[in-house]
């Protein structure tokens, strides 16, 4: 059984709102064995797979983990909704980098929409910040391995942009983690509720049915990378 198997069922069942208790007696297992089975300290049988995936209304394969799709659904790079409609949709032969940045925008979509629903302005600011040092980094280091390219594009000198990049958006980082537990941060006003980030994958995949995939598959595929770091 993979490991993904006891984190999704965990977390089905969290976002379901349903006590272990309560989960174990519907599934028609000791709740002792369902906390084993969402711990990963015993691997269940195949008939127990299927049950769970009944219970929530999800595909064995999204349990296992070899789906970020609720049902099943493996995401083709010509499946994924593009926003801006572009019609290169082959960058020189490969589809991967097509797929990333499908990925990247769709997922984009969302993270405003959630910004969005804040209307905390200063929040807002703080994750763009984040976000545009990101690209800039990317973006220099593309442009800087051509020595023909001209450095005087930039006016932070290549002594100071690596630090100073990574500390701006650390800087925004610590930031939005402080407007997000209530602190003042800049001009808007302390943010005291967050409940207009409450969701679930459920929730997610109903209020954005084009994009939801893309989000779950840029997640899955950023913890696979993560994970390789260990």
């Amino acid at each position: 059984m993979t490991t993904e198997f006891n984190r999704i069922i965990t977390l089905l069942r969290k976002e379901r709102g349903i006590t272990q208790k309560q989960a174990a007696q519907d599934l028609g297992v000791s709740q002792a064995l369902l906390s084993h089975y969402e711990k990963g300290i015993r691997e269940c049988g195949l008939d127990f797979v299927i049950r769970v995936a009944e219970y929530y209304d999800v595909s064995c394969d999204y349990l296992l983990g070899r789906s970020a799709d609720r049902n099943g659904l493996t995401l083709r790079v010509e499946d994924i909704p593009n926003p801006e409609a572009a019609k290169d949709s082959i960058y020189r032969g490969s589809t991967l980098p097509t797929m990333n940045k499908k990925l990247i925008s769709n997922s984009l979509n969302i993270l405003y929409d959630k910004l969005g629903a804040s209307q905390n302005a200063d929040l807002v600011n703080e994750v763009s910040s984040y976000l545009s040092v990101a690209v800039y980094k990317m973006f220099r280091l593309l442009y800087s391995s051509n020595s023909k390219n001209a450095a005087s594009l930039f006016s932070v000198s290549n002594g100071r942009w690596h630090g100073y990049s990574d500390a701006a958006m650390q800087a925004a980082q610590a930031n939005v983690a402080a407007i997000l537990a209530g602190e003042e941060v800049g001009q808007a006003p302390a943010m005291k509720d967050t409940s207009c980030f409450a969701m679930t994958s459920q929730s997610l995949e109903q209020e954005h049915r084009l994009y939801a995939g893309s989000l779950m598959m840029l997640i899955k595929n950023s913890e696979k990378r993560i994970d390789k770091m260990k």
